[in-house]
């Protein structure tokens, strides 16, 4: 039995106890007892205007009739999209749903409060409506008798910079996502509830979307019906600046639908084209058969729009720079997120972890398995990027690089095993900390993943003398079913069971002690570079190619004073257990000199190699709102940036991954 102190209760007997007496009670275990109290109803809707039913669960009935949806995209300069949806219905109680778990997000991140203006009316009387109290993504209406159908009408009033939720539209272009600007029935699975979409867009705009158009006039595309399911996974990018390109060697329909803030950044060259269209075949190659009938890259050239990445079965949603195509290779994170949208289409759509393939879009979502489903798509994407040649082999190992150190210097999992970051989205949207080291977070399930993956695929080489790797595995796992993409659910011995089709070991306790570890002794999962025939060090000096790919060189003292220094000279990502740590340096410090002279990234990395030789202790003098202070290091093992390097005598076993297949 559970006995519950009330607050007043506990009010009053604090109140009683002398303040020795507390702190002595702190240490001690209780020893009296405590009445039971009477618990206080929770939950309990007070003074509505009538009842609540319940929220219908899902069911696999199909809902009568086609629901109207029709969107006008056109008021692009307030930002605003409308929206009017005409519902078949029958007389009683109806439950509308806003959709709250996301896809691609594994949270619930439907931003309700941006619906605005929720009008509902039948036979031409409005009807009024209820926001549910415990679950404010439901409006309960009583629909009266006499009325086969609703209107219901509101806006979505999208945001005017990405300071809380990215922006969606600008004067050029629109990223739609239907699930942000919709309400459906309670009470039935997502593919049992048929739409007809269309949408108005500004004039002289043209639109990429995997949808099946019906037509397009006077800036009015209507679609085919297509279930709830499958219309939230097709989002549309338009634009007034609009190119589509043919990326399929086999000319069976995958684009690049592309638009831009401008029109001299939409156009690709013919070389790039034909990386894109390796792309394609090798994934041919990777998985064996195409989960799509057709595949949409949607991509945005913009600095207007927000930032995006996110996955669908039949297309994609890609923001990168302006100068994307007309400066090639300029940012490798750009050029490798198509690779990782387009791999998980195989990993993440058509197949995804069973807890993910929930009824509807308001039953949580649970994420045990984002190691495989982000993780391994993390590592295909960065292989199929080496063999497409969409970049060189040699910048993917540098990346490799940069994440084998980050992880290899965590403290992190000191205290948290990477299974339980699986969870940080459930546990607050990609929220950012101050100590990202220390706390774990999002980029652990992709990137410690890769390296976790890399490990299993160089252990199958090692084990079969080269002769399998992980591409069997996906293969056997991510393939099959040419051409269709109904989701399919897989578990964690379904991972295991197929990883044992292509070399029996044990792989369960593999993957257990690598997601698991935690405490003193964890360690980052660097073997797979070890049989990949390479190491971790460091330099103190990049080449002009490795500076291309560690970006944020000039800035990064990671691994020598520990923090990065940004370009206003604030101090940031500050090491949990490093050097700037222990000297008690936290968030908002600002640095203003080092040894008496004006601070700035390029001083400082001079005098961190200054002091290789002890001589030069480094002084800086640091500012944080009025207060000031002066720290010193005496700092001796210089610069520190990650580099991978051969092993004198093994096989080149991440050459050979990154290679193009030939078959």
């Amino acid at each position: 039995m559970t006995f519950r102190l009330t607050a007043p209760a506990i009010a009053l007997l604090l109140s009683s106890v002398a303040p020795a007496a507390m702190a002595h009670a702190q240490h001690q275990p209780w020893q009296g007892t405590i009445a039971p109290v009477a618990p206080t109803p929770q939950n309990t809707p007070l003074a509505l205007p009538r009842a609540l039913p319940p929220i219908p669960a899902p069911t696999e009935a199909t809902y009568p009739g086609i629901i109207r949806y029709e969107v006008d995209a056109t008021d692009v300069e307030r930002k605003i999209v409308s929206v009017r949806q005409t519902i078949p219905v029958k007389s009683g109680p109806l439950v509308l749903l806003y959709p709250k778990f996301l896809p691609g997000n594994h949270a619930d991140t439907g931003p309700i409060q941006l619906i605005s203006g929720v009008t509902v009316s039948g036979a031409g009387q409005r009807i009024e409506w209820l926001r549910d109290t415990i679950e404010p993504y439901a409006f309960h209406i009583d629909v009266p008798q006499g009325v086969s159908e609703i209107v219901v009408e509101f806006q979505w009033l999208t945001q005017p910079d990405n300071s809380q939720w990215r922006v969606v539209m600008t004067p050029d272009m629109l990223n739609l996502q239907w699930e942000k600007a919709l309400l459906y029935p309670a009470g039935y699975h997502s593919t049992g509830i048929t739409f007809a979409p269309s949408i108005k867009l500004p004039h002289g705009w043209n639109y990429g979307v995997s949808l099946d158009t019906e037509t397009f006039a006077n800036g009015i595309a209507t679609f085919k019906p297509v279930d709830l399911y499958n219309l939230i996974d097709s989002p549309l990018f338009g634009g007034a600046h609009f190119n589509r390109v043919d990326i399929d060697p086999k000319g069976e329909g995958v684009h690049l639908n592309i638009v831009g803030d401008k029109a001299s950044q939409i156009t690709l060259t013919d070389e790039q084209i034909g990386w894109f269209e390796n792309l394609i075949t090798q994934g041919d190659r990777l998985f064996g058969a195409r989960p799509y009938d057709r595949y949409e890259f949607l991509v945005a050239a913009t600095s207007q729009m927000g930032g995006i990445g996110l996955e669908h079965h039949r297309s994609s949603e890609n923001t990168v720079p302006t100068d994307f195509f007309t400066n090639w290779g300029k940012s490798l994170g750009s050029v490798g997120l198509l690779p990782h949208e387009y791999v998980h289409t195989w990993n993440g759509k058509r197949n995804r972890p069973a807890d993910e393939l929930t009824a509807n879009h308001n039953i949580p979502t649970q994420n045990t398995l984002l190691w495989v489903y982000e993780g391994q798509t993390e590592y295909w994407g960065d292989v199929l990027t080496a063999r497409s040649g969409l970049a060189p082999v040699q910048d993917i190992i540098t990346s490799f690089a940069e994440i084998a150190a980050f992880y290899d210097n965590q403290p992190g999992r000191g205290w948290r095993p990477l299974q339980d970051t699986n969870n940080h989205n459930l546990l607050g949207y990609r929220t950012s900390n101050p100590y990202s080291s220390w706390m774990r977070g999002t980029g652990d399930y992709y990137r410690e993943a890769l390296l976790i993956w890399l490990d299993a695929d160089t252990l199958i080489r090692e084990a079969t003398n080269d002769r399998k790797s992980l591409d069997d595995f996906a293969k056997g796992f991510f393939g099959g079913d040419e051409g269709s993409y109904a989701p399919r659910g897989y578990t964690f011995d379904d991972v295991v069971a197929n990883l044992n089709a292509v070399h029996p070991h044990d792989w369960a306790s593999f993957l257990r002690e690598r997601l698991d570890a935690a405490g003193p002794d964890a360690k980052a999962p660097l073997d797979g570079l070890a049989r990949a025939g390479w190491r971790l060090t460091y330099t103190d000096a990049l080449t002009d190619a490795e500076k291309k790919i560690q970006t944020g060189w000039k800035n990064d003292f990671q691994y020598s004073l520990g923090f990065t220094l940004s370009g206003t000279n604030r101090i940031s990502n500050i090491r949990w257990g490093g050097l700037a740590f222990e000297a008690d340096i936290g968030p908002g410090w600002e640095l203003v000199a080092i040894n008496d002279t004006a601070a700035n990234a390029d001083k400082l990395r001079e005098a961190v190699t200054a002091n290789k030789d002890g001589s030069a202790p480094i002084k800086l003098l640091m500012k944080r709102g009025e207060q000031y202070r002066t720290v010193q290091f005496d700092y001796t093992d210089g610069l520190r940036y990650p580099r991978l390097e051969r092993i004198e005598g093994t096989r080149d076993r991440l050459t050979d991954i990154l290679s193009p297949r030939r078959r």
